[in-house]
């Protein structure tokens, strides 16, 4: 048997189980039944189909079937995307054009996803009176300024077709769409659970893969690639130590990492929606080996500085970090006298001493990367890989690899950039701070869902400061940032409507005769 169908079972095998244990949890507070298991359904027939097409064309055209005749009956759109965001690898090639023109676009599978899914949902909110106006809120001017001034950079080096392209359809379908319907599309505590729940739920069969992958030292994903007749740069088999560094099916290891850090941060707030406490702590444990898998420390520290947000915005912060230092005291001498201690702390940044050169080659990246961005400090440098500087950052296979963010960003756009792509998350930050401050009951699920939100954004903000904006990274990030500012917005709507709510109960007497007098109007 081919090994990508041998893989196809093991796949099967440990999503049916993941689906099994969460359908029950899942389904008591935050999903209903019918769309817990359509979206299961569409999940198992997305992944047949990649590994039974043995054509990457075939593929993408039942898929984008699939999708498109199931969409339809789905009532929260951002939820099945999330569902269905790792089912498989992200592999893409380029649909062929006519004419002068080469090629339309390349296609791949997060953008079929937005292209059946979160496509029609932005028409369809488009037309509904209760969304508000793209443009209206501080995030949506920063993102609109962002993706403009990228299209005009690349407008000024490179051809109109390229530019609309990459500035255009692409800045319209992977960055502006998933924010726009992740803002606008949720509007009560049970899309928010429901959205959540899906993406946690989609990162425990990521997980379950994993940490199979982990055991066993095979990429499940690895032949699925040859067997669609397309190349791939990612998911390939790369060590650390003695030990495999899993993939899954979003083909490097530290974005895996970033996933399931994501789902932990989610999964915190979603612990009231679980009824049974210790389904909740398995899923819980299941996400840890998952985040631990892939031996990726930005995830680690990422992961680490979600759990410090969430338990210091937590009305019982100081018990809460007490019971964690008590926690690293019971927990830490142990580690050190047993052997996987020791291999953790060797994996650990800075203190360990498992491939350290990775730590070094960031900090040189840093330092460089601020040389050159001071040459064109503003705007940045479509050419910056050619600057002999950065060619000191040249590996033995001849690749740059710009493995944060923030640098890319500022070596690309300048410090123009930069302030509109890191002001856009201060300003979604600070937006779910203040709503959740300004909430009088600190037991208020509300709060709960801000605290899930803002330690989960400022631990990605932490993460990409480890890796480039790559796979299923960026998508993650927008679609966050707008599910924060569809959070404040419920929020200021339901302080807005409990304000004028006792104004609306006075006046409507007054305009049906029922009362005349002022003074009636007081003493009611």
């Amino acid at each position: 048997m081919p090994e990508h169908l041998r893989a196809l079972i093991v796949i099967l095998v440990l999503a049916t189980v993941v689906f099994a244990f969460a359908k029950a949890p899942a389904c008591a507070l935050a999903s209903a039944t019918g769309d817990f298991e359509r979206r299961r359904n569409l999940w198992f027939g997305v992944t047949l189909t990649a590994f039974l097409a043995h054509n990457f064309w075939i593929y993408i055209i039942v898929v984008a079937a699939l999708l498109l005749f199931t969409a339809p009956r789905e009532p929260n759109k951002l939820a099945m995307f999330y569902f269905l965001l790792f089912a498989v690898p992200v592999v893409s090639a380029p649909i062929a054009g006519l004419g002068a023109i080469q090629q339309f676009f390349t296609i791949h599978y997060v953008r079929l996803l937005a292209l059946a899914v979160i496509l029609p949902a932005f028409l369809s909110l488009r037309t509904q009176p209760d969304t508000e106006r793209f443009g209206r809120s501080v995030p949506d001017k920063l993102i609109a300024g962002y993706l403009i001034l990228n299209f005009l950079l690349q407008l000024n080096v490179d051809t109109v077709t390229n530019s609309l392209r990459h500035g255009v359809f692409y800045a319209f379908i992977d960055t502006f769409l998933p924010y726009y319907v992740a803002s606008r599309s949720l509007k009560t505590l049970q899309g928010f659970r429901d959205a959540l729940m899906a993406f946690v739920i989609a990162a425990l069969v990521l997980s379950a893969i994993g940490v199979f992958e982990f055991a066993k030292r095979w990429l499940l994903y690895y032949a699925l690639i040859d067997a669609l007749g397309v190349t791939w740069g990612l998911g390939i088999y790369l060590p650390r130590g003695e030990n495999l560094r899993v993939v899954g099916s979003i083909g490097q290891p530290i974005p895996f990492g970033y996933v399931i850090a994501v789902a932990v941060g989610f999964f915190l707030y979603l612990k009231k929606a679980v009824p049974n406490p210790m389904v909740w702590g398995l899923g819980l444990l299941l996400l840890i080996m998952g985040l631990m898998a892939p031996l990726s420390r930005g995830p680690w520290v990422g992961a680490a500085a979600i759990l410090l947000v969430f338990v210091a915005t937590d009305r019982f912060a100081g018990l809460r970090f007490a019971l964690l230092g008590l926690l690293g005291v019971i927990i830490f001498p142990v580690l050190l006298a047993t052997p996987a201690g020791e291999t953790i702390i060797d994996h650990l940044p800075f203190v360990g001493t498992i491939e350290e050169r990775n730590v070094t080659y960031r900090q040189r990246l840093l330092e460089i990367s601020m040389q050159v961005i001071m040459q064109n400090p503003f705007f940045g440098a479509p050419d910056f890989l050619l600057s002999p500087a950065m060619k000191e950052l040249m590996l033995g296979d001849g690749l740059i690899d710009i493995v944060n963010s923030y640098v890319g960003v500022a070596l690309a756009s300048g410090l123009v950039g930069l302030s509109l792509f890191s002001g856009f998350f201060i300003a979604v930050a600070v937006s779910i701070f203040k709503g959740m401050r300004n909430l009088a009951d600190r037991s208020d699920e509300r709060y709960l869902l801000g605290q899930g939100l803002f330690s989960t954004l400022l631990g990605i903000l932490v993460m990409i400061f480890t890796v480039s904006s790559i796979t299923v990274i960026p998508v993650i990030y927008w679609s966050l940032a707008g599910v924060g500012v569809a959070y404040a917005r419920m929020l200021a709507l339901a302080k807005s409507s409990k304000v004028a709510g006792p104004v609306a109960v006075q006046r409507a007497p007054i305009i049906s005769g029922a009362i005349s007098r002022p003074d009636s109007i007081i003493r009611r």
